[in-house]
């Protein structure tokens, strides 16, 4: 038996290494505690230059005087008075063109008006600026119009307006709106997710209930692994070559007596999409089948249950909580990508909303892409605005996805 001693420090040299523990402790505490603020610092930065950009004050000048027009200020009329003034100013062409775009009787006063000053007054925005300057050089603004553009007006503009959510794309960005890319990245989404969700899911069950542990099973799993991590514009180049390209017969409804489509639709986009989560919600959904005990699937064997019925009844409901965090992560990768949108052929500039998966399409990420290009400092104000609904719709989406979580971890309970 060996006679010597395990060294333990003792005294003041136990004292030093309890102090050395806490003080290593205490720095890490503070390299997380710094962590944390440049993280939050970096958001805040983030917001402050969204909205920053989608508000403040705008030179605006008018072609025609609204006085010419009306006796009345233009924003005390009615909605049909102000049809009326439309269709007296306008040729008979124009103005059936407007009505069959989207029918007078469903526009709002407030659509009506943006629409009479575009294309009756004519108003220009001739010049923007941002909420901090509107907010903290107010006068030296004012003084500077006065003298560079004295026929000017200028007002405080908030870019984004109901008006700003349901008027299509214009070429002139104090008219333009978002509602094409709007109902494009929702039906985007939505078909993504009901392509990914069935088939991730049923793949994670098969690798973690019915397969076998052979090196067959380990090669795919580990491909999943590293697919999750592919490039997005990578998929965009398989969406094209195999959606676009190789099933143009489905994807531009051809097969099913479309003829006015071709294979940069809809159905096509979402498919690549589906291809891009796909990865992620196979991963997360394994997981989180793979946290529920063993002991619900031999209390089920006990009972005489099969395995299809210990998966479906037992199996599933518990880790639909994991799986659902997993969607949560999809969606907000899905919505965000632009990548991929614009191989496959997304349009960057489309009035015509999307009534069919054959259809045309644009989405949120690619119009704010699109909208950045411009050289025109109003497109920037614009885009921030879009960039605020995007972030609206990425928030109701997860914050919906996280309560069906929470009601299914209550009931797994």
């Amino acid at each position: 038996m060996s006679t010597e001693k395990s060294y333990m420090p003792e005294g003041a040299q136990l004292k030093a290494f309890i102090d050395s523990r806490h003080r290593w402790g205490m720095i890490w505490q503070s390299v997380f505690l710094l962590a944390t603020c440049i993280g939050i610092l970096a958001l805040t930065a983030l917001i402050y230059n969204v909205v920053d950009s989608a508000f403040g004050l705008v030179v605006v000048e008018d072609r025609i005087d609204p006085a010419t027009i009306s006796t009345r200020p233009l924003e005390e009329l009615s909605k049909d008075e102000l049809v009326a003034i439309l269709q007296a100013n306008l040729s008979e062409g124009a103005f059936n063109k407007l009505n069959t775009d989207q029918p007078y009787t469903s526009r709002s006063k407030e659509n009506v008006l943006e629409v009479v000053y575009e294309r009756v007054v004519r108003r220009e925005v001739e010049g923007s600026y941002s909420l901090t300057d509107s907010l903290l050089r107010r006068a030296e603004i004012e003084q500077e119009v006065a003298q560079e553009n004295p026929n000017a007006k200028l007002i405080f503009r908030s870019w984004l307006t109901p008006q700003f959510l349901t008027t299509p794309m214009a070429s002139k960005p104090e008219f333009a709106g978002i509602r094409t890319a709007l109902l494009g990245s929702i039906a985007l989404v939505m078909l993504t997710m009901l392509f990914a969700l069935p088939v991730g899911i049923g793949a994670a069950v098969y690798l973690h209930e019915y397969a076998s542990q052979s090196f067959i099973y380990k090669l795919i799993e580990t491909n999943i692994y590293n697919l999750a991590g592919v490039p997005s514009i990578v998929y965009g180049m398989l969406g094209l070559a195999v959606f676009v390209r190789a099933l143009e017969g489905l994807t531009s409804g051809a097969w099913f007596g479309v003829t006015d489509s071709n294979g940069r639709t809809i159905l096509s986009a979402s498919m690549t999409m589906a291809l891009l989560i796909l990865p992620i919600i196979i991963v997360n959904a394994k997981e989180a089948i793979k946290a529920v005990p063993d002991s619900f699937r031999q209390a089920a064997y006990g009972l005489g249950a099969t395995k299809w019925q210990t998966i479906w009844a037992h199996v599933l409901p518990n880790a639909l909580p994991g799986i659902l965090t997993g969607s949560i992560l999809a969606i907000s990768r899905a919505i965000g990508e632009t990548a991929p949108l614009v191989v496959v052929g997304a349009s960057t500039f489309i009035t015509v909303d999307p009534d069919s998966v054959f259809s045309k399409f644009t989405a949120l990420p690619i119009q704010i892409y699109s909208w950045t290009a411009r050289p025109q400092a109003e497109f920037r104000n614009i885009a921030a605005a879009a960039i605020i609904a995007l972030l609206v719709l990425l928030l109701t989406m997860n914050a919906s996805a996280i309560i069906l979580r929470n009601r299914f971890s209550r009931r797994s309970y």
